[in-house]
């Protein structure tokens, strides 16, 4: 299987999908179709178990197809990764998604922000709570950002419970269940199709069983996943800018815009740019599933950086025709602009960056001194 057919089939509609706001059901079955949204479910699962790295592929040929089928997959791959290294969903549960999985494409996220709360990186308690009634929780909560909402088979719906003391964990909800509503409030500049709409749980019974307090940590999944899918939309961008730039002939010039050293020199710079980002995620990819330490919340400020540069710098090289509707440039720059939201953001990112490098400097001066 070539990541770049995948690439190609998303392309081919995300514009469409973007003007319509519409979910994209077809990108998603051809992510299925190829086996990808279920890549990192773990060998001893009957899966590929696939690590990080491959990952960090997969969301970079998704993004630079369709970011909003890249965004939905990635939180599908990012549950099963979870899974694969520490198991929390129940034993019956987790074979019953992998029982759905192989026959549709069985969408998973976790929702955790709430209108009160924003998101629990910053912390907080959530106001979704769970109570006990018999052998079922009893669930009430509001939850927005929700990511795919309209299409997900199972919710993993952060809150906590009314005993006391309160437990905090995830229910785990299936789509469509009585209760559940989803309304449809997504109206974003950028990954439009994404659907990350408001969902409402109104009485929503689960077994007992289906409360889950703590998973694997994959914070360095989310951090580098989500970096490679912003830089398949910078890598669409540039291969755009490309394109046009050797099929642009000014009268006045009589050769392509390409033939020139200013046009050389600036995809040159986004060249630079977007390489160096690439090796950075996948070498840290790599060092996490060799077992190494990574720090991988530079890799996705740099990442990012990187990718919103090089979208910004095409379309100032292309100038007022670039924000066109009708030009791709343009919504690859709203979706690029996402890449700033997603957490760990960029004040949390450089503080922990300067405190470490603080406190190591602090410590070497105290041993040498």
């Amino acid at each position: 299987m070539s990541l770049e057919v995948v690439t190609a089939a998303l392309a081919a509609r995300a514009a469409e999908h973007d003007r319509d706001a519409s979910f994209p059901y077809d990108g998603i079955a051809v992510v299925h179709k190829h086996g990808l949204l279920t890549a990192t479910v773990a060998a001893r699962y009957g899966g590929e178990g696939a690590g990080l790295a491959r990952t960090v592929d997969i969301l970079a040929a998704l993004g630079a197809g369709d970011p909003a089928v890249a965004l939905v997959t990635a939180m599908t791959l990012f549950t099963h990764a979870a899974q694969a290294r520490r198991p929390s969903w129940p034993a019956e549960l987790y074979d019953e998604l992998l029982a759905e999985s192989r026959q549709w494409p069985a969408l998973v996220n976790s929702l955790r922000v709430e209108p009160e709360l924003g998101t629990p990186a910053r912390g907080g308690l959530p106001a979704t709570i769970g109570r006990r009634d018999g052998a079922e929780w009893v669930i009430d909560g509001h939850k927005i950002f929700s990511t795919g909402a309209v299409a997900l088979s199972w919710m993993a719906v952060w809150g906590r419970t009314d005993e006391d003391p309160a437990r905090v964990g995830s229910f785990l909800v299936r789509g469509g269940s009585p209760g559940l509503r989803v309304e449809p409030t997504w109206d974003h500049l950028g990954l439009r199709a994404s659907r990350s709409d408001d969902v409402h749980l109104d009485g929503v019974r689960v077994p007992l069983e289906a409360f889950v307090e703590t998973g694997a940590d994959i914070r360095d999944w989310n951090a580098l996943g989500l970096a490679a899918l912003y830089l398949g939309v910078a890598t669409a961008a540039r291969d755009w800018l490309v394109g046009f730039l050797h099929e642009r002939v000014p009268a006045a010039l009589g050769k392509p815009l390409a033939t020139l050293p200013r046009f050389q020199s600036a995809v040159g710079e986004i060249e630079a740019a977007l390489v160096s980002a690439r090796v950075l995620v996948r070498a840290q990819a790599a060092d996490y599933d060799a077992g190494l330490p990574v720090d991988a919340g530079i890799g996705k400020l740099v990442a990012t950086r990187a990718a919103i540069g090089a979208v910004e710098q095409a379309v100032a090289l292309i100038g007022n025709n670039a924000l066109n509707r009708r030009n791709p440039l343009e919504r690859h720059l709203r979706d690029v602009l996402c890449a700033r939201i997603h957490t760990p953001q960029d004040d949390t990112i450089l503080a922990a960056a300067g405190q470490a490098a603080l406190t190591r400097s602090q410590h070497t001066k105290e041993h040498t001194s």
